[in-house]
């Protein structure tokens, strides 16, 4: 269940450092050499922290904390390994093109990219995205939620619906709770859509058929890191960073 975590982890450069971090009430920072990186803060799990004198640690060796069962741990190991990954440098090696121009949200919004193909289809989002009932008038949707808002499923319907499911959409968060190998296993009827900035952007994770990665790197890390201390929620996405959507090349 761990080979996702090891795969990524193992994929960071020995050489990158904690230059500095931040556990913010919504988001955690993490920034390297490399860059940025950034996830939804967790909290809970196991009691206690291991963790001391972060900055200056090997990125890989904070990126281990990734596997924590204490959620904050596991938020700033999540956001090491995306220090790593989520940067233009990295885009353009798994696409070949530089990172898009456009700050322009919607158009690298993934259920708006894949709308057409879902019509009439089964679709399954793990996490309720904001404005997500929308997508009830085309398709057979099924929003699951650790904690369910009016028409939700609670996540442990996952074991029920997500093999019977033509798309599912993940939340990166699934990362951090340690629940992203089961439902990628679980879903592996269906075309599967890793969304959030939690997300790693890496091509490793087409390996375990993911076939579309919508995730968010960080441009102007000053911007990111001001809103972050002001406690900036939704609006992160305005604040110097941009939406990215990769596409598995494999059949």
């Amino acid at each position: 269940m761990w080979q996702i975590y090891d795969d990524l982890i193992n994929e960071i450069p020995d050489d990158l450092t904690v230059l500095e971090c931040m556990v913010g009430a919504s988001w955690t920072l993490v920034r390297s050499e490399k860059g940025l990186g950034i996830v939804k803060t967790i909290k809970g799990g196991k009691q206690g922290t291991k963790l001391s004198n972060i900055s200056g640690m090997q990125l890989k060796r904070l990126a281990e904390y990734s596997k924590s069962w204490n959620m904050l741990e596991a938020s700033l190991g999540m956001a090491a390994i995306n220090a790593a990954f989520n940067n233009s440098s990295q885009i353009k090696d798994i696409t070949g093109e530089p990172v898009p121009e456009s700050d322009d949200a919607e158009k690298y919004n993934a259920f708006k990219i894949l709308e057409p193909n879902m019509i009439g289809k089964k679709v399954s989002v793990i996490g309720h995205f904001p404005g997500i009932e929308k997508l009830n008038k085309m398709c057979e949707l099924s929003i699951l939620e650790r904690e369910p808002q009016a028409g939700d499923y609670p996540d442990s319907a996952c074991e029920y619906l997500l093999p019977e499911q033509d798309f599912v959409f993940i939340t990166g968060t699934a990362f951090t709770n340690k629940t992203m190998p089961r439902l990628i296993q679980l879903s592996k009827k269906a075309e599967i859509v890793l969304v959030g900035p939690s997300v790693p952007v890496s091509k490793i994770l087409f390996n375990y058929g993911v076939k579309l990665i919508a995730s968010f790197i960080v441009i102007e890390q000053q911007l990111i890191w001001k809103a972050v201390q002001e406690g900036k929620k939704m609006n992160i996405f305005k604040s110097g960073g941009r939406m990215v959507c990769i596409h598995s090349q494999r059949n």
